[in-house]
């Protein structure tokens, strides 16, 4: 897994969704991004699946992706990415 990845997606999610009180240092790989994590809702995951497609041309489909699991973690999304793009 590329950590490179990780870090440009927490930046890509700090920004998308202007989350200033978080850092690219102070944001878990492991972190649940929904459910007790950093609390994030329907309407982020929306921005931030716009977000991902046009910067890694990777579409998350809602019907037939398994998009808790696709969003549970950055870990998760950049596997995910890395998954698609391969």
């Amino acid at each position: 897994m590329s950590i490179a990845l990780e870090n440009e997606l927490k930046q890509l999610i700090i920004d998308t969704l202007a989350l200033e009180d978080l850092t690219v240092a102070n944001f878990d790989s492991q972190e649940a991004l929904f459910n007790g994590g950093i609390e994030l809702d329907s309407i982020d995951a929306l921005e931030l699946g716009l977000a991902i497609r046009k910067k890694y041309d990777v579409r998350i489909d809602a019907e037939t992706d398994d998009v808790e699991k696709i969003f549970a973690s950055v870990a998760k999304l950049a596997e995910f990415i890395e998954a698609k793009r391969a």
